[in-house]
């Protein structure tokens, strides 16, 4: 809020900045959100491990990171009043994506991902 003086009186002027996603906020939040996928993706495998189910651990990373990675998204552009138009949709879509695919940590965890969601599907 920006105070501004006219006629005597003390008017408040609301600024809105034109908050928008950019390369640097893309990349701080993909940071924050690898970190906390890895956490809850180990928690998750403990719990699970000791409930005895068997999982798969890629599908199992690939759903906490685009949850994780939407969901922190939604929330970069709820706290900066991004609006929710079809390009910040994307880059949504794209973080859970990226999430995703870093939390997979080399290609080859991501080919046998794919393929394993391949098997699953038959």
């Amino acid at each position: 809020m920006l105070l501004r003086r006219r006629n005597r009186r003390m008017k408040f002027v609301i600024l809105r900045r034109d908050e928008k996603m950019t390369v640097q906020v893309f990349l701080i939040l993909l940071t924050v959100c690898a970190a906390v996928t890895s956490l809850i993706t180990e928690g998750l495998k403990k719990f699970l491990d000791s409930l005895c189910v068997e999982y798969a651990a890629n599908i199992l990373v690939l759903i906490v990171a685009v949850i994780v990675g939407c969901s922190a998204t939604a929330l970069y552009y709820v706290n900066y009043q991004v609006p929710f138009n079809a390009l910040n949709s994307v880059y949504l879509a794209l973080m859970g994506v990226a999430n995703w695919i870093g939390a997979m940590v080399g290609y080859d965890k991501v080919r046998q991902a794919i393929g394993q969601i391949g098997q699953k599907s038959e």
